[in-house]
């Protein structure tokens, strides 16, 4: 393994989010992480029998389960005419809370250890370089379609005369992933990046403040603290919804509020307390004691099938906006499909839903999680956004081009993904990087004499 103060390639991509080639970074804790057997709820036995933690291949499939609606969901209407399928997939912002649980979920399982009531004290030995390992997993990515893009970006804010000031501070805002704690520009350039603005400050908080605290608990300390975070998430949520309105809004209207909904959406607090509830899931599976093993497991898929179909609900005299949906149905079902799913591919005889989510197949489709995350947009601008796509092509592509324009995505994606985010040369170069700013940063997040 690389020493504390260098990462591999492989570990200079792992990143908890949508990017993640988890595949290889459990294969990387396989290999060199041992922790002692799994105890009872309380500290280990300085005895207990060492052995690995296994690979759980299963969560890249579900990845691309989050991924492939979101990219719909964002241009769906330039797919379709028919109001119902609008309605029902035009829900991006529920099923973006999975991401940040899944995030917090990878996280947990790569920094704590298998039966005990610790971290992995080498790994957050150096919190500044586990901070900006994280960083870079993502960055080099997001830096190089920004750039890439960025004279489309600019051209349009040229042909809607905005001040050469307000594009300037868009640019740092972009490149720096500030732009989450500012409702009024999240959505800047490639909007959905504002998830990668978020994710950062949870990471900030990640080796320090949450993930060795988060696994000293027991088994019912994590229960609590996922109940409470659930209640103080869906606090912020009804607190928006009582301002402005409890029920989803006909497809393209815009919200009441839009910077109130900005901020209920897209704050980084609210990241924040969704990664934390996937540390504390994954933490509750780690800490299952052979009782526990033995106990009957529940089918993932009817959870998986459950949290989906909460996405009904648009359909329904209980159409809940996509705040309401997604801190009471679709996060808490989510997470509990993560972890019976995590049960499940432990056991001798997975379930189908199972083996399907750990196949090859999804397994390299969920690796294209992140680049067709950051791509979908910009190409999505090209064909459909009316001031580009007129210059381009006399006007937005039709509804016929949509499923055209989704095999766009799936192929840049592949293309970036196998040249770019498995490049050993970017991995090496973010690794140095990485380095770099930690040790310019030392002592940042930790208080040393």
């Amino acid at each position: 393994m690389p020493s504390e103060g260098k990462t591999s390639a492989a570990q200079a991509r792992t990143d908890e989010h949508p990017s993640r080639q988890e595949a290889a970074q459990d294969k990387q804790a396989s290999k060199v992480e041992q922790t002692s057997a799994p105890a009872q709820d309380s500290a280990a036995k300085p005895n207990a029998v060492a052995m690995k933690k296994p690979r759980i291949d299963c969560i890249d499939g579900c990845r691309f389960a989050l991924v492939l609606p979101i990219v719909i969901a964002h241009f769906a209407r330039f797919g379709t005419k028919n109001p119902t399928l609008l309605k029902l997939l035009t829900q991006e912002n529920v099923l973006v809370g999975g991401f940040f649980v899944i995030s917090g979920y990878v996280s947990g399982y790569v920094s704590t250890k298998l039966g005990q009531r610790s971290a992995e004290d080498k790994k957050l030995a150096k919190p500044e370089l586990f901070f900006w390992q994280r960083v870079m997993a993502y960055y080099p990515l997001h830096f190089v379609i920004s750039t890439l893009f960025a004279p489309m970006f600019v051209m349009v804010e040229r042909w809607y005369k905005t001040p050469w000031t307000t594009t300037a501070f868009r640019a740092f805002l972009n490149y720096s992933l500030l732009q989450a704690w500012f409702p009024k520009e999240a959505e800047i350039w490639n909007q959905p990046t504002w998830f990668l603005s978020a994710l950062t400050f949870s990471n900030l908080m990640m080796p320090t403040a949450i993930l060795p605290q988060v696994a000293q608990l027991s088994k019912n300390g994590l229960k609590k603290l996922f109940y409470s975070l659930t209640a103080i998430s869906l606090l912020q949520k009804v607190s928006y919804s009582e301002t402005s309105r409890f029920h989803s809004r006909a497809v393209g209207a815009k919200p009441m509020y839009p910077l109130l909904w900005n901020m209920t959406r897209f704050h980084p607090f609210s990241a924040l307390i969704e990664m934390t509830m996937g540390i504390a899931a994954v933490r509750d599976v780690m800490l299952d004691t052979e009782d526990n093993k033995k106990e009957k497991r529940t089918n993932p898929l009817w959870l998986f099938l459950a949290s989906y179909a909460s996405l009904g609900l648009r359909l329904t005299r209980f159409d809940f906006n996509d705040a309401i949906v997604r801190s009471t149905l679709f996060v808490p079902l989510f997470t509990k499909f993560l972890t019976a799913i995590h049960r499940d591919a432990l056991s001798e005889n997975p379930a189908a839903i199972t083996r399907f989510f750990g196949s090859k197949t999804m397994a390299q489709l969920g690796s294209l999680a992140f680049p067709m995350f950051i791509l979908h947009g910009p190409i999505g601008q090209v064909f459909y956004k009316k001031s580009i796509a007129k210059r381009l092509w006399g006007k937005p592509m039709p509804t016929s081009f949509f499923s055209i324009y989704l095999l766009i995505v799936l192929a840049a994606s592949h293309l970036m993904n196998e040249y770019f985010v498995k490049s050993k040369t970017i991995g090496a170069l973010s690794s140095r990087v990485a380095q770099f700013l930690a040790d310019r940063t030392e002592g940042a997040l930790q208080d040393r004499a």
